[in-house]
């Protein structure tokens, strides 16, 4: 069985100590960043690379949100606003967050990208933090939730695997958890009425990403990602029964080795580990702490996996130009 993480690999290829590491290891999937990205000949070489090193169709995950998160870019690849900039701006907003993200997952899958990490449910709050605000959908739930789910379908449409993030809600977050771990001390009615409710909402979704941030009102002590607390409230009062992975444990906002902060998250009842910047030694301590995926996490790892589907006849011409029509200053 594959092991129960997610790795980033360090450049746009892969040199021998990895492809050795990566073959023993096998994880689950990989993610990729911008440092693993030229052009789309080489992309595909690296994700044809990367599969041929596990010996099977691993699922291979990027970011690419649009706006400040997107790791591919031009000129091969379009440039997008910014979530919540497309949302205020477009003249059927709903529609062109459907067009953006079926033209996003179109873009993926020509280079063999079949796990995006997006939607966000996460909802705009008066001091939601810089590095997210703009990437979000909306400051009221049906709002986020419609539009959360209609990126998941179109990702779906286009062969691609949705992410929903992130769970159970980082919308309050006062701190950029790359670099610190945000604590929010809002009571348990509010949070289950508001933060937690749109990810309620998309509980069906077959993938979902932790947030690192600690709720006074669920566990105190620990960061959502490492609680046992929060993640059987993700399990059972959000419903979320979907593979659920870890933000990036390499972020700030968690503490210990690698090794320690991938043991917590899979005690806690996470069924992967997301470890993100592929350098040496913290590859090694995160596989040191992962185990085969196995039961009810790799019951939820094949049913994921089984959404994957052809994309569907589109034609993206057309959907190009409808985006530039539903954004009247140009997207």
């Amino acid at each position: 069985m594959p092991l129960s993480a997610i790795l980033g690999v360090s450049g746009t290829s892969l040199d021998a100590w990895e492809r050795g590491f990566l073959r023993d290891a096998d994880p689950w999937g990989f993610i990729l960043f911008a440092r693993n990205v030229e052009d789309p000949d080489q992309l595909r070489r690296l994700t044809a690379e990367l599969r041929d090193t596990v010996g099977r169709d691993a699922p291979i995950l990027i970011d690419q949100e649009g706006g400040r998160v997107q790791r591919m870019r031009p000129p091969f690849w379009r440039e997008y606003l910014p979530a919540l900039t497309q949302m205020e701006r477009a003249t059927e907003p709903l529609r062109a967050q459907w067009v953006r993200n079926r033209l996003i997952a179109a873009e993926l899958q020509d280079v063999g990208i079949d796990v995006n990490c997006v939607p966000l449910a996460d909802l705009v709050e008066d001091g939601t933090h810089p590095i997210l605000r703009n990437r979000l959908y909306g400051a009221d739930i049906p709002t986020v939730v419609t539009a959360a789910r209609a990126c998941a379908q179109a990702h779906l449409a286009g062969g691609v695997l949705p992410v929903l993030k992130h769970i159970p809600g980082y919308g309050r977050a006062r701190v950029d958890s790359h670099l610190d771990l945000p604590r929010v001390s809002v009571g348990r009615e509010v949070l289950q009425s508001r933060d937690f409710a749109p990810f309620r909402a998309l509980r069906d979704l077959p993938l979902g990403m932790t947030a690192h941030i600690v709720f006074d009102a669920v566990d105190p002590d620990r960061p959502c990602t490492t609680s046992p607390v929060a993640i059987r409230m993700i399990r059972e009062e959000i419903g979320f029964d979907g593979l659920l992975m870890t933000d990036d444990i390499g972020m700030e906002a968690l503490t210990g080795t690698m090794a320690e902060r991938a043991a917590a998250s899979l005690a806690a009842g996470v069924d992967l580990v997301l470890y993100c910047k592929g350098e040496r030694p913290d590859l090694v301590g995160t596989v040191s702490a992962c185990h085969p995926l196995e039961g009810p996490a790799l019951e939820r790892a094949v049913r994921a996996l089984a959404l994957r589907r052809p994309p569907e006849p589109v034609d993206i011409a057309a959907l190009a130009e409808e985006l530039h029509e539903l954004l009247p200053e140009g997207a």
